[in-house]
C-alpha cells in the first residue's frame, strides 16, 4: 500500500487529482472517438425506424428520385443537428448540469404528459 504524506497535489497523466484540501480537479476530455461514436451510435439507433426514416423511405418511393431525397434529407438532419449543438453548447457556458438537468427532466416530463393527454 501507499500512503501519501505530502500536502502537495499530486499528478496522474499530466492531471492534477483533487487532495484533502479540495483543490478544483480539471474535467477529463473525452477522446474524440469516444466522442464520435457514442454520438452516432446513439443517433444511429434512435433514429432507426422513426418518422424521419418512414418519411425519407415513403419520399424517395414515391418520387423516384431517391438520391435527391437522400441530398435533403441529409442537408435537413444536418441542419437540425447543427441547431442541436449550437443550442446544447450556448445553453452549457450559462447554466449548471444540475439546472440543465432538471429544466430538461421538466421539458420531457411536460411533452410526456401531452402524449399521454393525446392518447386519453
Amino acid at each position: 500500500m501507499n500512503f501519501r504524506v505530502s500536502n502537495q497535489p499530486e499528478k496522474v497523466n499530466n492531471q492534477l487529482l483533487e487532495t484533502e484540501q479540495n483543490t478544483p480537479v480539471p474535467k477529463a476530455k473525452w477522446s474524440f472517438w469516444t466522442v464520435f461514436s457514442s454520438t452516432f451510435l446513439t443517433i444511429f439507433f434512435a433514429e432507426m425506424g422513426d418518422k424521419t426514416q418512414l418519411t425519407t423511405l415513403l419520399l424517395s418511393a414515391e418520387s423516384g428520385s431517391p438520391w435527391i431525397v437522400f441530398i435533403g434529407a441529409s442537408l435537413a438532419l444536418i441542419t437540425t443537428s447543427l441547431l442541436g449543438v449550437v443550442i446544447g453548447y450556448w445553453l452549457a457556458k450559462r447554466l449548471s448540469p444540475q439546472i440543465l438537468d432538471f429544466f430538461l427532466a421538466l421539458l420531457l416530463l411536460f411533452v410526456a404528459a401531452l402524449l399521454l393527454a393525446d392518447v386519453i
